[in-house]
């Protein structure tokens, strides 16, 4: 059994508020799932001075390759690469996650502790169960951390909740593409600590194969979304709201 899994909620909320506010949280259902979807704005909001964090919420356990322990040896080297101020396990079941109220008080604990500005979810939809309720559990928890009455702690509700929209094969348009041209290649790097999981292979999580490896396959979709902002690479997000705009004068990506 993990460290994280032997940790009650009460003492994971505890060791979240020692990390602090941070500026930019991802929330995903396991460890990799982060570096393939919005690895390179990670990078990229790291550079720019902003805290970051990630709460995976699974330890992978159930994977084909590798195990459990293996993976979050390769998490922690990832999470060194990203520049993130700190890496939380949730302790939740791996192939068995649920939408229950007591996984989101879990939940609302780390939030409130962490306190996130912005938070990057899994798109609402995946093949994978474990992506789609992640989203939706990540999401009702945002919302209910900041109800007064719910739960304890003190009440934290983040400004902005994000979709990562990388290798969708529906055709949802992104709002906004982040350039990670800078970033791209230390992206990769982070993507490579998961040996176990990516050495050898054509396809992963929502990622299906065709026919190149892995690693080509990552870079081919992250140059496909680089030009749509006429960029080498980038990385997609979708939101439920408009966003706004200030100076339409200044908008990038040429339309003509």
């Amino acid at each position: 059994m993990s460290d994280e899994e032997k940790v009650g909620a009460g003492e994971l909320a505890a060791r979240a508020r020692e990390i602090g506010p941070v500026d930019l949280l991802a929330m995903a259902a396991h460890r990799d799932d982060v570096e393939l979807t919005c690895g390179g704005t990670f990078l990229r909001a790291a550079d720019q001075g902003h805290r970051t964090a990630i709460v995976d919420l699974t330890l992978g356990e159930m994977g084909t390759r590798g195990s459990a322990e293996l993976r979050g040896q390769e998490a922690d080297r990832a999470a060194g690469v990203l520049g993130v101020v700190a890496r939380l396990n949730a302790g939740l079941p791996d192939a068995g996650l649920f939408n229950t109220d007591e996984n989101r008080r879990r939940l609302v604990g780390l939030l409130r502790g962490l306190r996130p500005g912005t938070v990057i979810l899994p798109f609402p939809r995946g093949r994978h169960p474990d992506h789609r309720i992640a989203s939706e559990l990540s999401r009702d928890a945002c919302y209910l951390a900041g109800l007064s009455r719910y739960g304890d702690g003190e009440p934290h509700r983040p400004l902005k909740v994000l979709y990562a929209l990388s290798y969708r094969e529906d055709p949802l348009k992104p709002t906004f593409v982040v350039d990670i041209g800078r970033q791209f290649e230390r992206k990769m790097e982070a993507i490579r600590c998961y040996a176990s999981q990516f050495d050898g292979k054509d396809a992963a999580g929502e990622i299906f194969p065709t026919g190149q490896d892995l690693y080509d396959l990552i870079e081919t979709q992250n140059r496909h979304y680089g030009s749509l902002i006429r960029r080498p690479y980038g990385e997609p997000f979708w939101t439920e709201e408009t966003v706004e705009v200030d100076d339409v004068t200044t908008l990038g990506v040429r339309s003509m």
